[in-house]
């Protein structure tokens, strides 16, 4: 094993029992992380969620990155795909995915807890060289988004990365060690193959994600899906047949789903009307804006605003 791998010092109890560590992590997690909300921590890729209640399906993009639940349980949908996590689970997105995420399951006796760790690639191929190519060959795309079980081996490491908190002096040097054991373990599992794929250059996963990044760069632009298919060297049949596989969508729904989760953004954030939020992100009619938002959220777009700070007033007044 490459000898940057595991680096304990201060941080070197183990967790050899899953239900005494989940105990541990739910209880490391609430206590930073005392009210609803997510919450970053001294660890710059690390983040926690907590929830009382299960409030509403909240849509993101949900970057690279490894989410675990302490306590609670959470689905992920991805078009018309969805995705339940729980403790013994976990969820690992290898791209930028619009995600629709919903906690099914959580109370003020026992909030939800959960913790976010980003990676990038150079994170992924830098464990390449641990794991035999053979393993995870082949041209075939991979979603990019999928669960695997939580074993006591990932959690043992991802319990002693939360445990670091309590230690910010040795965060520096320590934490990127047990984060790279931590994606070690992920990658023991049956998720491998997806992770190299996306960040090995020159694969069809590769290219999918320089597509999706150049949609995302120029969300509110007209895409123009040969221009695109150029920019990444693939013809636009190959295209669209590989970035439905990756992203279960194609090029022009997953730009349409970015475009509305940031309309919707600046609807809450910025207070615009309607049609100039439309504009802002690239509609030309505002009816079909209307439309399309109500479509993907459940409700035109003032009627949806109004009812999301109506139960963001109504959960801080519990």
């Amino acid at each position: 094993m490459h000898r940057r791998l595991i680096g304990m010092k201060n941080n070197e109890r183990t967790t050899s029992d899953p239900a005494a560590g989940l105990g541990e992590l739910a209880a490391l997690i609430e206590r930073h992380a005392p009210t609803d909300g997510s919450h970053e921590t001294a660890v710059p890729a690390l983040r926690f969620i907590r929830a009382t209640d299960t409030y509403g399906t909240v849509h993101s993009v949900y970057t690279p990155s490894l989410c675990i639940i302490a306590q609670g349980a959470k689905t992920a949908s991805l078009a018309d795909e969805r995705y339940r996590y729980d403790p013994a689970s976990y969820l690992v997105t290898s791209v930028h995915l619009p995600i629709a995420g919903r906690v099914v399951r959580a109370s003020p006796e026992e909030p939800y807890l959960g913790l976010h760790l980003g990676f990038g690639t150079d994170d992924i191929l830098d464990l390449a060289e641990e794991f035999d190519p053979a393993s995870y060959g082949g041209t075939e795309v991979e979603r990019g988004i999928g669960i695997d079980t939580l074993t006591p081996e990932l959690l043992d490491a991802v319990v002693r990365l939360v445990r670091l908190l309590d230690s910010p002096q040795d965060v520096p040097v320590l934490a990127p060690l047990v984060i790279r054991e931590t994606l070690y373990r992920v990658m023991q599992g049956k998720l491998r193959r997806m992770m190299l794929t996306f960040a090995a250059a020159g694969s069809h996963s590769h290219r999918i994600a320089g597509a999706i990044r150049l949609i995302r760069r120029d969300f509110d632009k007209p895409l123009r899906i040969e221009r695109l298919a150029k920019e990444v060297h693939m013809s636009a049949s190959a295209l669209h047949k590989h970035f439905k596989k990756a992203t279960a969508m194609s090029p022009l729904q997953y730009q349409k789903a970015i475009r509305l989760q940031e309309a919707r953004r600046l609807l809450l954030a910025e207070s615009l009307e309607a049609a100039d939020a439309a504009f802002r992100v690239g509609y030309e009619s505002p009816t079909q804006f209307s439309r399309e938002y109500a479509r993907m959220f459940g409700l035109p777009p003032i009627s949806d605003v109004q009812s999301v700070r109506g139960a963001l007033l109504a959960s801080e007044r519990r």
